[in-house]
């Protein structure tokens, strides 16, 4: 059979995209012309002080920035064709994410990152073209997608949804699993401290809910016949990892699993244990307490107080490097239930329109 584009990896590009966007150019405050050209910084001297950590951090924002712009030009546009054009892409984004950052005051745009940003598609296009036989043509990842999962581009948009579900265990400040916290945004304060058994219940019953509702968006995605409990364990198990990595990593080794507190433990438990019941419903009621779901989460989370297990480790957390990648987590985070909510309405609707939902 001839091998087709993937709408999944341009779904995926365009979100990524729009990320890398986001934080190169956040906290987006502060806006002021400096009097120099914002290409000014094309024929400046190299920066004085570099750091390896700057530069790898560049070369990895756009890594796979190249892999899925050759994902998603294979298998019409591939070889050295694919290669410049993902470079062209690379160099283009960077050119004016950089530019854009010479009216911020907290930025300072540079040709090293340039050159980075540069490499990193380079890179992220050789592997995506060293790859894309495997992935494409000799079934790989195409392969399990369709085999795992039903047909169609609103199964890609879910797809993505639960890809950016894990983006969102990078970010440490909030309950585990606990997306939707519009506090930050709107300025307005945490509750009050509860005490300590009444805080435990409130995050067993955010980590449950939030199980319950990625279970419940995962299982209409999954074709008839396949594992889909056990593909909602392996998504529960990948949040958990990705969750302890971002802890280890953005705060320090000894804080890996500073987050499975008694309440998480609790909810972890009664939410797989609810959701592996759930997800046997008929589809409408799949749909329906998935939402439900989401919405109980999200309103636990604006109403809980503050981590007390966490309060101290993210005062004295040195934000610094990743201050950008945080507000980036941060937003996805907030976000997130939102989105799915929207994409819950607009299946529901086209499925209910051609008469699909049982």
């Amino acid at each position: 059979m001839e091998p087709r584009p993937s709408r999944l990896a341009r779904y995926l590009l365009g979100v990524y995209g729009f990320l890398v966007v986001y934080g190169s150019l956040y906290p987006f405050s502060g806006w002021r012309d400096q009097g120099l050209s914002p290409f000014e910084f094309l024929t400046a001297p190299w920066p004085r002080y570099l750091t390896t950590f700057d530069v790898a951090a560049n070369v990895a924002a756009y890594l796979p920035l190249g892999i899925l712009v050759a994902l998603a030009l294979a298998p019409r546009v591939h070889g050295a064709v694919a290669c410049a054009l993902a470079v062209a892409l690379a160099a283009t984004t960077s050119v004016a994410l950089e530019a854009a950052q010479s009216y911020l005051p907290d930025r300072v745009p540079s040709n090293i990152d340039l050159a980075a940003n540069i490499a990193g598609g380079l890179a992220g296009a050789i592997a995506g073209l060293a790859t894309w036989r495997w992935v494409v043509v000799h079934g790989g990842l195409y392969a399990l997608r369709d085999r795992l999962f039903r047909p169609g581009a609103g199964v890609d948009v879910g797809l993505v949804l639960i890809a950016l579900w894990l983006v969102t265990q990078l970010h440490p400040e909030t309950l585990l699993f606990g997306n939707g916290d519009l506090r930050s945004f709107l300025d307005a304060s945490s509750a009050e401290f509860y005490a300590a058994e009444t805080f435990a219940r409130v995050e067993a019953a955010v980590a449950a809910t939030n199980v319950v509702a990625l279970a419940l968006l995962v299982a209409p995605l999954v074709n008839p016949g396949q594992p889909v409990r056990l593909l909602v364990l392996a998504a529960v198990a990948g949040a958990l990892a990705v969750h302890a990595g971002a802890f280890a990593i953005l705060l320090s080794p000894q804080e890996t699993l500073a987050w499975l507190t008694p309440g998480a433990t609790a909810g972890l438990a009664i939410g797989a244990l609810v959701a592996l019941v759930a997800v046997a419903l008929p589809r409408r009621w799949v749909v329906a307490c998935c939402g439900l779901a989401l919405m109980a989460a999200t309103a636990l989370v604006n109403l809980a107080p503050e981590n007390p297990y966490l309060a101290h480790s993210l005062a004295v957390w040195p934000r610094g490097h990743f201050l950008n990648f945080n507000g980036l987590t941060r937003l996805v985070s907030a976000l997130w239930p939102f989105a799915a909510l929207a994409y819950l309405l607009g299946t529901a609707a086209g499925a209910s329109t051609r008469g699909a939902i049982p």
